[in-house]
C-alpha cells in the first residue's frame, strides 16, 4: 500500500466511524462488487481506529476530563452537583457497554456470518436509511444525559449491539435511540460519540498485541493513515453534531437508500 493510498484509507475509516451510514455495510459491499479483498495488515486497521478513538478524546477532551474529575470529588461544595451529574453520566456509559459486551457474547458468531451476505447488508442500510429518517421527526424533549436512567441506557446499548450487524449503523442507531428515548439532542449526540471510545477500543482489544509486531518500514503509511483518520473524524463530528441539533440527518437516510437501491438492483436484476 502506498502512502497516498493510507492517507485515502484513513479519510475514509474517519467518515464512516461516525457518519450514520454504516461503515461495515461499505465495507461488505465494497468488497463485493469490486472483488476487493479485506486488508489483511491488523497493525494499519489498529492504527485508523486508534485515530479515530483519538479525534472523540480530542473533540470531547473537557468533557471528557471533567467526567474523570467527577471521580475524584465527592464533597458538597459549589461543583458537587455538575460532579454528581457526571458520575452519572460516567454509570450509564458502563451500563450500556455492558450490555453491548452482552449481547456480542451470546451473538458474536452468528453476526459475522452476516458479513458473507451483501443482500442482507443493503437491506441492513434501508433501515439504516429509516432509523435516520425518523430520528429528525423526533421532537427534542430536553431530558438531560444525567438524567436518562437505568432503562433508557440499557436500550441505547441494545441500539449499539443491534448495529454490530454490517449495514446497521452504530452512531444513526444510538443516536436515535437516544432521541426517541427524550434525550435532548446534543446530549444524544454527545453521548453516542463518548460511548463509541470503549465500543472501538473493545473491537480492537484483541488486535493490539500485533503492535509489537510494528514494521519500522511501514511507519511512515501507518501513521499517514492514522492522522488522516483522526482529521477527517475530528471534522465530522463537528458536523455531525451540528446537523443533528438542526434536524438535518435525513440526508444521509436518501444516501443510505440511493446505495442499498443501486446495491439490491444490481444483486437481484442483474
Amino acid at each position: 500500500m502506498s502512502f497516498i493510498m493510507s492517507v485515502i484509507v484513513g479519510i475514509i475509516q474517519g467518515l464512516t466511524e461516525f457518519l450514520p451510514v454504516s461503515s461495515s455495510g461499505h465495507l461488505v459491499l465494497f468488497q463485493h462488487f469490486l472483488g476487493v479483498q479485506g486488508s489483511k495488515d491488523i497493525t494499519f486497521e489498529i492504527f485508523l481506529h486508534l485515530g479515530t478513538v483519538l479525534a472523540v478524546l480530542v473533540f470531547f477532551r473537557k468533557t471528557i476530563w471533567d467526567l474523570i474529575a467527577a471521580l475524584f470529588h465527592w464533597k458538597g461544595n459549589v461543583s458537587s452537583s455538575n460532579h454528581r451529574h457526571n458520575r452519572l453520566i460516567i454509570v450509564y456509559l458502563i451500563m450500556a457497554t455492558i450490555m453491548t459486551a452482552m449481547v456480542y457474547t451470546f451473538f458474536g458468531d452468528p453476526i459475522k456470518l452476516m458479513f458473507s451476505d451483501p443482500l442482507l447488508v443493503a437491506i441492513m442500510l434501508i433501515l439504516t436509511g429509516v432509523i435516520v429518517f425518523v430520528s429528525d421527526l423526533v421532537k427534542d424533549s430536553g431530558i438531560p444525559a444525567f438524567s436518562m436512567g437505568f432503562w433508557r441506557s440499557i436500550l441505547i446499548g441494545l441500539a449499539q449491539s443491534f448495529a454490530m450487524i454490517p449495514g446497521i449503523s452504530r452512531s444513526g442507531s444510538t443516536i436515535s435511540m437516544a432521541l426517541a428515548s427524550g434525550i435532548r439532542r446534543r446530549d444524544a449526540a454527545q453521548f453516542s460519540f463518548l460511548l463509541s471510545i470503549p465500543a472501538i477500543i473493545g473491537a480492537n482489544l484483541v488486535s493490539l498485541s500485533d503492535l509489537v509486531r510494528l514494521d519500522p518500514a511501514m511507519l511512515t503509511k501507518y501513521l499517514g493513515g492514522f492522522v488522516a483518520a483522526f482529521v477527517s473524524g475530528y471534522l465530522v463530528i463537528a458536523a455531525l453534531l451540528a446537523l443533528i441539533q438542526r434536524s438535518k440527518l435525513k440526508y444521509f437516510a436518501f444516501y443510505c437508500w440511493l446505495i442499498a437501491g443501486a446495491a439490491i438492483v444490481k444483486l437481484v436484476l442483474l
